[in-house]
């Protein structure tokens, strides 16, 4: 289960330098691995420190960690809902992410452009790309409303629910409000909403581009997306993409912890934005670990273990019979599972367990 995420932002933001950031990864650690599917589209690994200290047990023949896909959408400018510069083809392509990673420029830099060339100003650039989105969602429901208000009101009652939905988003987009700030009452409604696929009800990662002096802890630019943040329920971090860049240039992994060292931070930027992703979609990790392979599984937090015993084959699921669980911090302590057993920390979980995140996971099943 890949989960897919869409860097946007207007021009000169730093957008393209964090993606290349993204696909450097690769040199953060060697279990990093980025490869290109095309140019503006790549796969890079979730961090999980938890793989290599069990590596370190199990002493397997490969780690695999958890992936995700990134997608660098470029060409968003002003106008883009009604097609100008690429607008309809990117829309499209965010149309097909679980997420939105939106970069906004919060640096002062007189060799880097603005749009127009006017003064640096964060919460416009937030609100031009907000307002793209919004349009093209305003587009997306006022031409399905005209046909499902006749359908309705002929009596129809997923219509009816489907015009509910379409009226409260409407009515939210009127206002200049972000579809994702509406909820439901029903669960007819929530799927009604949810196969909508509107833009704005994407979760979203506001990325405050930042200065080098300003990496660990912001500056006055990001803390007033971060307010808006807040307000709105989405996530805000600060990151400083030159930067990134120049650490992922560096080729060791003593060189790169020495130029974090010197910042102050405990781990790239990069990093923290891909787990910040990961958790914006409420995913969460379980493990198996065995002689072949240390592996991390993604999986929808709330889970319950046959379902995430079809993560691995829809054959665990369809014939699950029990879980053998052992918690994280219980394996490295006890340095191997027939000591865990030992101890009476394996825990065997019936089909009504949920699935916690770090969970070493053995699943047995019969078909």
């Amino acid at each position: 289960m890949a989960l897919k995420c869409g860097i946007v932002g207007l021009p000169n933001v730093g957008k393209s330098t964090l993606f290349n950031c993204l696909s450097s990864a690769k040199a953060q650690a060697a279990n990093f691995p980025f490869c290109t599917i095309e140019p503006n589209l790549g796969v890079i690994t979730v961090p999980d420190e938890r793989l290599t200290k069990l590596a370190e047990i199990v002493r397997p023949g490969r780690i695999v960690p958890a992936t995700c896909e990134i997608v660098d959408i470029a060409g968003l400018v002003k106008g883009a809902s009604k097609g100008e510069g690429l607008g309809n083809k990117f829309l499209g392509n965010i149309r097909e992410c679980d997420a939105i990673i939106h970069v906004i420029r919060c640096f002062d830099d007189d060799n880097v452009v603005r749009e127009g060339g006017a003064p640096v100003d964060p919460v416009e650039d937030k609100e031009i790309i907000d307002t793209e989105l919004q349009l093209k969602d305003l587009e997306t429901i006022e031409s399905q409303l005209s046909k499902v208000q006749k359908t309705a009101a002929a009596g129809n009652k997923d219509a009816k629910v489907l015009e509910t939905v379409l009226e409260a988003y409407k009515d939210a987009l009127d206002k200049g409000q972000n579809c994702r700030t509406v909820t439901f009452d029903t669960e007819e409604e929530e799927k009604a909403a949810h196969d909508l696929f509107l833009l704005t009800t994407k979760p979203v990662l506001y990325v405050c581009n930042v200065d080098e002096a300003s990496a660990k802890s912001g500056n006055a630019y990001s803390k007033k997306i971060e307010e808006i943040a807040t307000k709105e329920g989405a996530e805000a971090m600060v990151i400083a993409a030159k930067t990134e860049e120049d650490i992922a240039s560096l080729d060791t992994y003593e060189d790169k912890k020495m130029f974090l060292d010197e910042l102050g931070m405990d781990e790239p930027g990069v990093n923290r934005l891909i787990k910040k992703a990961y958790h914006l979609l409420n995913l969460q990790t379980f493990i198996t670990a065995g002689e072949m392979e240390v592996k991390a599984w993604t999986y929808h937090k709330g889970w319950k273990a046959p379902q995430c015993a079809g993560v691995i084959h829809t054959d665990f699921e369809k014939g699950f019979i029990r879980a053998e669980v052992i918690k994280y911090e219980d394996y490295l302590q006890y340095k191997s599972e027939a000591a865990v057993r030992e101890a009476g920390k394996l825990n065997i979980e019936g089909k009504d367990y949920v699935v916690q995140d770090g969970d070493i996971m053995h699943f047995r099943f019969n078909v």
